[in-house]
């Protein structure tokens, strides 16, 4: 594969004040092994400018059409603007996502201008002025469909439960999505274990899930064939977050405990962009592995990959890291920023995939999850506020889920303060 002007044979931006070259052998050769396919289309530029004004336009719109008063639009939209200028300062949004006709802003935030979308604005406009009418309880739902994984990943939060007897019924998770419905969600996010292992159920709950609703699914690759790829889009999936944890196939396999799991994952890339599902990549940054170099060999592999989106997690001490030392330093959080910020607003980042990081968000704003808009419930379908923080509040089979997502509320997050709003 030709690299022609890419970040590995000359240094970019020197602001980052790092080189990707020292990685170049292994980059290369993880490049090697993939089949990219075309690429999901990044808008940057005087594009992304004319598409945050249609943005801001029908959020103003659909804002008017509920409270029916100009000038209260103009103080809602202003409040929505100032909160997302606590969590990024004066950084503006450089890139949006377009893929199979629809405008993507985030991986947790609907397609524009979809009624999902549209759900999403009144749920959030409805925490600064009640409007009295039902709006969405819950930016997102991730559910556990199953305990089954084909591998033994070193991170991995469900260690205790993995491969271990079903407990949730195909009738049990219709049963958790329509209750979670009925309170209002604008994505489920479908994981495990791996959640591609009940394929056939996982089909069948995508056919009872609202339009207002869209719906992920978070996997290893495994099993996510062509074939299953086109199922799921064709049954409403919007799209894939496929972990990956490395740009060494060699080391991503070592972390995720399988030989193949490299090759699962970049043929499962190519395998849902070849179908229009939109396409992320994740990955757990480690201590060993965050460093300025990593993180940019790993943009530049998932550049080349052709993905729209790269989400970071740091490590927790739970599940398979029980009691083990993987917090990341304040050194190690610093790289992480840093990369965030130059990959999503650097002028030599804007055909670069748009980067997550969920750390830079709560260490300034506080938590979405705990029931705030992200909540979790696991194979058991006891709610947890995520998989990281798994205080127990609940069941969402035969408990009132109202009660247990008010109470989570108000304990919050462990680890970092409460989103106020």
């Amino acid at each position: 594969m030709v690299m022609g002007n890419s970040i590995l044979q000359k240094e970019v931006a020197q602001d980052h004040g790092t080189l990707v070259g020292e990685n170049t052998v292994n980059l290369r050769e993880s490049i090697n092994r993939v089949i990219p396919g075309p690429p999901q289309e990044i808008i940057s530029g005087r594009r992304s400018f004319l598409i945050r004004l249609r943005i801001r336009a029908r959020i103003v719109w659909i804002i008017f059409r509920n409270y029916r008063s100009i000038l209260l639009s103009v103080k809602i939209l202003r409040s929505l603007l100032s909160f997302r200028h606590s969590a990024l300062g004066e950084n503006k949004v450089m890139k949006y996502v377009h893929v199979d006709g629809k405008y993507f802003l985030g991986l947790y935030i609907p397609s524009f201008n979809s009624k999902a979308f549209e759900a999403f604005i009144l749920g959030e406009v409805n925490r600064i002025v009640p409007s009295g009418k039902q709006s969405n309880r819950f930016t997102s739902v991730l559910l556990s469909i199953t305990k089954k994984c084909a591998l033994r990943c070193e991170h991995c939060s469900e260690w205790e439960t993995l491969n271990g007897n079903e407990t949730l019924s195909l009738a049990d998770l219709k049963t958790i999505v329509t209750r979670f419905q009925q309170l209002g969600t604008s994505q489920f996010h479908f994981s495990g274990g791996e959640p591609l292992q009940r394929i056939d159920d996982l089909l069948e709950v995508l056919k009872i899930t609202d339009k207002r609703t869209e719906c992920w699914v978070l996997t290893s690759g495994n099993n996510l064939t062509r074939e299953n790829a086109q199922r799921l889009k064709l049954t409403g999936l919007t799209g894939v977050v496929i972990s990956i944890d490395h740009f060494d196939p060699d080391a991503h396999d070592r972390f995720r405990g399988s030989l193949k799991s490299f090759n699962w994952a970049v043929q499962a890339v190519r395998n849902a962009k070849e179908v229009n599902l939109i396409t992320a990549i994740s990955i757990c940054a480690t201590k060993s592995f965050v460093s300025k170099s990593n993180l940019y060999a790993y943009a530049e592999m998932a550049k080349q990959l052709g993905v729209a989106y790269i989400q970071i997690f740091e490590p927790s001490a739970v599940g398979h890291y029980h009691d083990k030392d993987v917090e990341l330093t304040n050194g190690k959080v610093k790289i992480l920023e840093d990369f965030f910020l130059t990959m999503n607003h650097g002028k030599a980042f804007t055909e670069y995939p748009v980067v997550l990081y969920h750390g830079y968000y709560q260490r300034r704003i506080g938590c979405f999850s705990s029931a705030n808009r992200h909540v979790y419930v696991d194979s058991d379908g006891d709610i947890r506020d995520c998989p990281f923080c798994r205080a127990k509040a609940g069941n969402a089979l035969n408990e009132d889920i109202g009660r247990i997502v008010d109470q989570l509320r108000i304990t919050g997050c462990n680890k970092f303060k409460t989103i106020s709003v």
